[in-house]
């Protein structure tokens, strides 16, 4: 999203209930980071999901052959940086709120699968109700509807551990373990991108993975159970970050559908399981948490819209270095509802994730900006 024709900048990718920064290059979109970039939202460079076409570069079929699907021309990126910020930041602050939400109805007794059903099920309504009346039905039709639905496998699992994780740590570490997961793509790319090994990225993943060691620090109290998770979890995201690059094609809003839909069908196969022994507690919750457990949708949703639109108004190499601000709003609703503080080490933890992505981003920018013929690995 460094700007309509030439997108050269990190992007962010959109995981279930979050969005993490990925250094450009050629390894994830480069963009992530949602999104993730410079993609732009474009059909190359999707704005929640993933990086560059894989098709791209290969010759195109026949009209007739092609399948009906969304128009997937790229979308026109704006000069409104400022509008492109603003819209980012409160797009965190609904995923922060979708997380706060799922841990407090979780700690209420609403079983974590009931809950991811709501989450999902709100979801895809609300992109429906919203995304449909003005794109029309054939925003559904999908270039690649296998790899949507793997990308919606990945992105369930995701939400799933997560959820998890939040049932044993606070937000602000689970998120900051998170943000683990964009620099497990890029040292992963030799073999499952098939792109060339640098030194850079594998120092950036390392570096990162030092700053988890010291949030989950022995002594550090925080429970070892909700650390594995959060730690599969960050792979999980890793993958969901590559299956996005297989859905490039689409256009960014068929895959924010696809997305929840994938997740209702697969979680309503559990609901006949689930609800007998949650409707105990389901009878006891007050207006508020029925309110609340279904906002998770509605957020989760909302987020993601609200990401295409920012991504819409700036250029991805703009707006990477502010998905990082995600900690701050996950530290301050996690105070706000449990007041929960992370202590000083914990943060020298999470200052050593944001900063080797950060430095990691503007290295992978810099070289994607270079001709090729200079480029040293």
């Amino acid at each position: 999203m460094a700007d309509a024709k030439k997108s050269t900048g990190p992007t962010v990718e959109r995981t279930g209930t979050r969005a993490i920064p990925i250094a450009p290059g050629n390894a994830v979109d480069p963009v992530h980071g949602r999104q993730r970039e410079s993609r732009l939202m474009s059909s190359r460079a999707q704005g929640a999901h993933g990086q560059h076409d894989e098709t791209a570069g290969a010759k195109a079929p026949p009209a007739s052959a092609q399948p009906r699907a969304a128009s997937t021309s790229p979308l026109p990126v704006s000069a409104q940086p400022l509008a492109g910020i603003a819209l980012l930041l409160i797009s965190m602050w609904a995923l922060s709120s979708l997380d706060a939400s799922g841990k407090w109805v979780m700690a209420a007794g609403v079983p974590m699968l009931l809950l991811s059903w709501v989450r999902y099920a709100a979801h895809f309504v609300v992109a429906l109700a919203l995304i449909v009346p003005a794109k029309g039905w054939r925003i559904l039709a999908s270039r690649r509807p296998r790899e949507q639905v793997l990308r919606g496998g990945a992105m369930l699992g995701a939400t799933l551990l997560f959820f998890t994780t939040l049932r044993y740590l606070p937000q602000a570490e689970a998120t900051a373990i998170n943000f683990l997961a964009p620099l497990i793509v890029l040292l992963l790319a030799p073999w499952v991108l098939r792109e060339p090994p640098r030194l850079s990225r594998w120092i950036a993943a390392g570096v990162a993975f030092l700053g988890v060691l010291i949030i989950i620090r022995p002594g550090g109290g925080l429970d070892p159970v909700g650390t594995m998770f959060g730690l599969i979890g960050a792979f999980c995201f890793a993958a969901q970050y590559i299956a996005s690059r297989r859905v490039a094609a689409d256009n960014p809003l068929t895959s924010v559908i696809w997305s929840g839909g994938v997740g209702t069908v697969v979680l309503s196969i559990a609901l006949p399981y689930v609800v007998p022994t949650a409707l105990p507690v389901l009878r006891e919750l007050d207006p508020l948490h029925w309110c609340v457990l279904v906002s998770t949708g509605v957020t989760g949703c909302l987020g993601h819209l609200l990401q295409i639109a920012a991504y819409r108004k700036a250029a991805a190499s703009t707006l990477a270095p502010f998905t990082y601000l995600q900690i701050v709003s996950s530290t301050t609703t996690g105070w706000l509802v449990w007041g929960h503080f992370p202590d000083a080490l914990t943060w020298l933890g999470i200052a050593v994730i944001c900063g080797s992505g950060i430095t990691i981003g503007i290295l992978e920018w810099r070289r994607a900006r270079r001709p090729a013929s200079t480029i040293k690995r």
